[in-house]
């Protein structure tokens, strides 16, 4: 039996760096609810059930390459630093609207 459970940390890190690149481009699916004839209540649910879901499965499968091609915590260790450099990123954006 496989145990995952060292791969979750690392999983999450991810799924938490690429959440809001990888939930941009799902206007196509919004649009998709609105003319569905869903309430908005559910409609935020289903986008953000979507998005949570994506990016956990791309989160998943990035940490699960870089955790075969560089070593089991390599992986984790880069979705830190992806965290991290994408706050240092956002931060720094939010300098330049002067």
């Amino acid at each position: 039996m496989v145990d995952w459970m060292p791969l979750l940390p690392g999983t999450a890190l991810w799924a938490l760096a690429l959440y809001l690149p990888l939930s941009l481009p799902l206007e196509r699916f919004e649009q998709a609810l609105a003319e569905s004839g869903l309430d908005e209540d559910r409609q935020h649910l289903a986008l953000v059930v979507a998005s949570l879901a994506l990016a956990l499965a791309v989160g998943a499968v990035t940490n699960l390459f870089l955790a075969w091609i560089l070593g089991p915590g390599w992986g984790s260790s880069m979705g830190l630093i992806a965290v991290l450099a994408g706050l240092a990123l956002a931060l720094g954006n939010g300098n330049d609207a002067r």
